[in-house]
C-alpha cells in the first residue's frame, strides 16, 4: 500500500489502471490463443513456444525481483518496529492492551479468511484435466508441501524448538523459512531497545534506509507489472483456460464476503463487548474514515482524517489516539494478514496441494506476523506473500494469480485495517478509563 500522497498517489492510480488493463488484454489474447490452437491445430506449438520461452521468462524477472528483498524487508520491518517502540519496560498498560487487541483482531480476520476458503474451497473449482496440468508443472512444490505436511503432524515441544531456532539460520533463510528470521528480527529489535539513545536512532536510521532501499527495488518491480501481468496472464490462460479465471472469481468473492463480516461483525463484537459503544452510531461517525481509506488505499494517508475524526467525533482521548492509532497504521493490518493467509490457501487449492490442520495453524501465526511487517512500506505485501508461498512448498510464481485483482481487494482490506485502528482505540480508552465518550451518550451510544 502505498504511504505516500498527492502525485504519489496519483502515480499509484495510473500503475493500478496499466495493470488492471494488463490483466484484461492477457486475458482476452490467451482465450484468443486457445480458440486458434483448437481451430488450427497446427498453431499449438507455437503459441505453447510464446508462454514457456518468452513470455513465462517475463514473469519470471518481475516476481525474482520480488525474491530479492522478501528477507531483508521483513527483517528490517519487523526490527524496526519493535526497536521504535523505546524501552519494553516503560510500555505500559496502554501498550499491553493496543498490542493485544491487534494480535486477537489479525489471528481472528486470519482465522475467519481460512474457514471461509475451506468451506467455498474455490481453487478447487477446477476440472481433473486443469488441475493435473498444473501438478505436472509444479509437481516439485507439491512433493515439498507433502514434507512439510509430514514434519508439521504430530508436532512434539523438541519439532517447535527446531521450528523456531534452528542450528544453522542462514540455510533457514535461504530455504525461505520464515518463522526463525521472523523469531531473530524481533530478538533484535529487543536487544537494540536497550541500547544507549545515540546508538539505538543510529540503529533505527540504518533499518530506516534498508527499508527505503528495498522500497525501491520493489517500486521498480512494480513498474515491469504492466508488462509481466499480462504475460504471466496469458500463459496461464493459455495453460490452463476459462476454468481459471472461473475459480479466480469465487477467490475475489470469498475474500470480499470474509472482510465484510470481519468488518461489520466481529468488530461490531469487539466494540460492544470492549468499549460498550453502538456499532451503528460508531459506523455511522467513521463514515468518511472508511472513504478515505477505500479511496487512498493507505493506511498511513489516512491517519490525520483517522485521528481527527476519533477525537472530535468518538470523543477519544488525546493520549490514547496519538499512541494507538499511528502504531495501527504501523503495525494493526488484520485487512492484509486475513488477505495473505487467503492468498496462500487459494494458490494451494489451485495445485491441488492440502494445507494440513498443523500447517494452517502455523499459516495463521505467520500471517499475522508478516502483515506486521507490510505495514508502511509501499508495495510490501507482494514479497512477503511471496515469501509466505515459498514457505509452505508453494511456486512463489502463484503470487501472478492475483496481480490483476490485487488493486480492488487492496481498497477494500485498507478500510479493514483503519477500521481496526480505530476500534482498538475505543476499547484501550474505555479499559483505562480515559474516554471522554463517557460523558457524551450521543457519541458513545450509551444512552
Amino acid at each position: 500500500m502505498n504511504s505516500n500522497a498527492g502525485s504519489a498517489s496519483i502515480s499509484t492510480d495510473r500503475l493500478a489502471t496499466r495493470i488492471l488493463w494488463g490483466l484484461v488484454i492477457g486475458i482476452v489474447l490467451g482465450l484468443l490463443a486457445r480458440w486458434l490452437s483448437s481451430a488450427v491445430p497446427s498453431t499449438d506449438k507455437q503459441i505453447q513456444w510464446l508462454a514457456v520461452q518468452v513470455l513465462d521468462p517475463i514473469g519470471k524477472v518481475f516476481l525474482r525481483l520480488l525474491f530479492f528483498v522478501v528477507v531483508p524487508l521483513v527483517f528490517a520491518s519487523l526490527a524496526l518496529g519493535v526497536l521504535q517502540l523505546g524501552r519494553l519496560d516503560k510500555l505500559g498498560k496502554m501498550a499491553a492492551w493496543t498490542f493485544l487487541i491487534f494480535a486477537i483482531n489479525m489471528a481472528v480476520g486470519v482465522v475467519l479468511g481460512l474457514v471461509l476458503m475451506n468451506l467455498v474451497d474455490p481453487g478447487s473449482r477446477l476440472d481433473e484435466v486443469t488441475q493435473k496440468r498444473m501438478l505436472a508443472q509444479f509437481g516439485q512444490g507439491a512433493i515439498e508441501a507433502k514434507e512439510k505436511a509430514a514434519q508439521l503432524t504430530g508436532l512434539s515441544f523438541d519439532s517447535i524448538v527446531e521450528m523456531f531456532l534452528p542450528r544453522n539460520i542462514l540455510r533457514s533463510v535461504v530455504d525461505f523459512d520464515l518463522l526463525p528470521m521472523i523469531l531473530f528480527a524481533l530478538l533484535f529489535g529487543m536487544a537494540g531497545t536497550t541500547l544507549a539513545t545515540s546508538r539505538r536512532q543510529s540503529l533505527s536510521e540504518s533499518l530506516e534506509t534498508l527499508i527505503e532501499v528495498m522500497t525501491r527495488i520493489v517500486h521498480w518491480a512494480l513498474m515491469l507489472a504492466p508488462i509481466a501481468v499480462p504475460a504471466m496472464i496469458f500463459s496461464v490462460t493459455v495453460k490452463f483456460g476459462l476454468e481459471f479465471l472461473q475459480s479466480l472469481a469465487w477467490f475475489v468473492g470469498v475474500v470480499l464476503v470474509a472482510m465484510v463480516f470481519q468488518l461489520f461483525i466481529v468488530m461490531s463484537a469487539l466494540l460492544k463487548i470492549g468499549a460498550g459503544r453502538s456499532p451503528v452510531i460508531f459506523f455511522r461517525a467513521i463514515r468518511t474514515i472508511l472513504i478515505t481509506a477505500f479511496s487512498t488505499s493507505s493506511s498511513n494517508a489516512t491517519l490525520p482524517t483517522t485521528i481527527q475524526v476519533s477525537r472530535d467525533k468518538l470523543g477519544i482521548s488525546p493520549s490514547t489516539a496519538g499512541f494507538v492509532l499511528p502504531l495501527g497504521a504501523t503495525m494493526n493490518m488484520s485487512g492484509t494478514a486475513l488477505y495473505e493467509g487467503c492468498v496462500v490457501l487459494f494458490v494451494a487449492q489451485i495445485y491441488g496441494i492440502d494445507l494440513s490442520i498443523a500447517q494452517q495453524a502455523t499459516l495463521v501465526l505467520l500471517a499475522v506476523l508478516s502483515a506486521v511487517a507490510v505495514a508502511g512500506v509501499p508495495g510490501a505485501s507482494l514479497p512477503l506473500i511471496v515469501g509466505l508461498l515459498v514457505n509452505f512448498g508453494l511456486p512463489g510464481e502463484g503470487v501472478a494469480m492475483i496481480l490483476g485483482i490485487d488493486r480492488l481487494l487492496d481498497m477494500a482490506r485498507t478500510v479493514l485495517n483503519v477500521a481496526g485502528d480505530v476500534v482498538t482505540a475505543c476499547i484501550v480508552d474505555k479499559r483505562l478509563g480515559m474516554s471522554s465518550a463517557d460523558l457524551a451518550p450521543e457519541v458513545s451510544g450509551a444512552g
